[in-house]
């Protein structure tokens, strides 16, 4: 594994060229080529190798001097957020995310997922951002582009940091995962639950387990997801299941049963978000579409393009969050429809803003665990 070396701008390197050409399969991986940087004018191609190979994952240590992004998207329910690590090694085909990657120099496709830039530094980041004197606490989500809890977090355990400081501090946080490790840290959320200061979602994509490892390879089995529900709801966590995303045609199917079972396990409320393909997270999904459900391929796409008026994405706010049009409208009829069978809320109930404790500086030593 790569590691301890600082990201400025990273260039694809001569072994792994940028190319238009699909590869041979790459173990692990959802992407199986590197898509074109939009930002770049030159581009390599390769011809696919016959063998099927492996891609190591370099996690790389990021310099940036914030932590904290301010979002202003009325589709978005927080205006702020936390990523403690950019790229994610779980690799979802879908991913919305993966075009971050090109401000990087990098790909959306196997760098997005093989590259990880690591913030190291996040907590004392965010101790000095809640330290300012102006500060007025308002709940933080984790993270609201990359998963916390990808595989790298078992050794840095920077979530864990960030969430034993909010705890410190009594400062209110959401955390949003597709990853059972998050049961790790139990001890810290159900302290902050004690006080109303946090909020989990765990995303569940389908209950087809052989689909989920083709399609997010790298994150937990949805049973483990489920586990994780009941692991914390059991705890006195308040859980919301996320499907997220919906992918007409391919899992919409699903929702009553997920709701059902996310249900059973302890989740009090519910929400999803309809599949987005920014960039070049289109022709990726639509490569792992092609791969893994070839049979299925133009009925998936032309009731993708049902719910985005023939498009294949939609960039509008509000829109692009729910999709438009009869099938849009049916799946969120139906969604609600379930959720308020099984007792699932929509909203989840606001944090506490009011007990919130500035932190000592970085020098200073605060620890309760």
């Amino acid at each position: 594994m790569g590691g301890g070396a600082s990201w400025n701008k990273i260039l694809p390197d001569e072994t792994d060229p940028q190319s238009n050409e699909p590869l041979q399969r790459v173990k692990g991986r959802g992407a199986q080529s590197q898509s074109p940087n939009r930002f770049e004018s030159v581009h390599l191609s390769v011809e696919p190798t016959e063998s099927t190979s492996a891609k190591t994952t370099q996690y790389l240590t990021d310099q940036s001097q914030s932590i904290v992004s301010q979002n202003s998207s009325p589709d978005i329910p927080f205006r702020y957020s936390i990523n403690p690590y950019r790229g994610c090694e779980h690799g979802c085909s879908y991913c919305y995310a993966r075009p971050t990657h090109e401000f990087l120099g990098m790909s959306a496709g196997i760098d997005f997922e093989s590259k990880i830039i690591v913030k190291d530094n996040a907590v004392d980041l965010l101790r000095t951002f809640l330290a300012r004197p102006k500060w007025k606490p308002e709940s933080m989500m984790m993270s609201g582009v990359t998963d916390p809890y990808q595989p790298i977090e078992r050794d840095r355990k920077i979530t864990r940091g960030i969430l034993r400081l909010m705890l410190q501090c009594r400062h209110p946080i959401s955390v949003i995962t597709k990853n059972a490790l998050i049961e790790r840290d139990l001890d810290l959320l159900q302290a902050l639950a004690t006080d109303n200061l946090v909020h989990v979602a765990i995303s569940i994509t389908t209950l087809d387990r052989e689909l989920a490892q083709v399609m997010e390879p790298r994150t937990s089995s949805p049973d483990a997801r489920f586990r994780a529900i009941k692991t914390l709801a059991d705890a006195g966590v308040p859980v919301r299941i996320m499907a997220a995303p919906v992918i007409p045609g391919l899992n919409d199917h699903e929702i009553p049963e997920l709701l059902s079972r996310a249900s059973d396990a302890g989740a009090t409320t519910a929400g999803y978000v309809m599949l987005r393909l920014p960039g070049a997270v289109q022709p990726i999904f639509e490569e792992w579409l092609s791969r893994v459900r070839p049979n299925n391929i133009e009925k998936v796409l032309a009731k993708i393009q049902e719910v985005r008026d023939g498009a294949m994405n939609d960039t509008a706010f509000r829109s692009r969050m729910r999709g438009t049009g009869v099938r849009a409208d049916s799946i969120a009829e139906m969604f609600k429809l379930f959720a308020q069978k099984k007792g699932l809320g929509l909203e989840s109930k606001p944090l506490a803003c009011d007990r919130f404790v500035p932190p000592a500086s970085s020098s200073g030593q605060m620890s309760l665990f």
